[in-house]
C-alpha cells in the first residue's frame, strides 16, 4: 500500500510507502488526512490506521518544471498505452512525421503505437496511409507529471490530484 504526501498548501508532492507514512505522523512531521479503514496495521505494541493520503505539517516548495523531457515511457504514460491509430493496446512508440523527413522527438510528434500499426505505417505520415490521429498529441502541463507514482492512485486521491492539475 502507498500513501499520497501533501505540503502544507495541499499540493501533492510524492508517493510514498505506508511504512514511511507512518514514521512521519508518529515523529509529527505529517498529518493523516485520509486513512484505509479497511487494512489497519498491526504491530507488537498496537494497532493504528493505515494512511492513504497525509499532510506535511511545514511547507514544502514544488519544483517548478519549466518542461517536461521527452521520453518514450513519458508517451506510453501521457496516452495510456493505447496506440493513436487503432486504441489498441500500444508498447512501441511512432514518430507521427518520420525522423527521415525531419520529424523531432517531441511530445507534439511522438504518439504510442501497437507494434501492427507501426510496421504498417513505416516512413510514411498518417495522412498517405488514409489514417487520422485519435488524439491531438500535446505536452503534458499537470502537476501529476512531477508527483512520482501517481500513474497508479487510488480512488481517495482524486480530489487532491485533481485539485493540482
Amino acid at each position: 500500500m502507498r500513501t499520497l504526501v501533501l505540503n502544507a498548501g495541499y499540493e501533492p508532492l510524492a508517493v510514498i510507502s505506508f511504512r514511511r507514512a507512518l514514521v512521519l505522523v508518529m515523529n509529527q512531521r505529517a498529518v493523516v488526512v485520509h486513512t484505509d479503514e479497511a487494512h489497519p496495521v498491526h504491530a507488537a505494541n498496537g494497532t493504528w490506521d493505515r494512511p492513504s493520503v497525509i499532510l506535511l505539517t511545514r511547507y514544502v516548495r514544488m519544483p517548478r518544471l519549466h518542461r517536461v523531457p521527452v521520453s518514450r515511457r513519458g508517451v506510453l504514460r501521457r496516452d495510456e498505452h493505447r496506440c493513436a491509430y487503432c486504441g489498441r493496446s500500444a508498447m512501441t512508440i511512432d514518430h507521427v512525421l518520420p525522423r527521415s523527413r525531419g520529424g523531432k522527438d517531441t511530445w507534439e510528434n511522438l504518439v504510442a503505437c501497437c507494434q501492427r500499426c507501426n510496421n504498417a505505417k513505416g516512413n510514411r505520415t498518417p495522412a498517405e496511409m488514409g489514417w487520422q490521429l485519435r488524439w491531438t498529441p500535446t505536452v503534458p502541463g499537470a502537476r501529476g507529471w512531477v508527483v512520482r507514482g501517481y500513474e497508479a492512485s487510488v480512488p481517495e486521491w482524486d480530489e487532491y490530484l485533481v485539485a493540482a492539475a
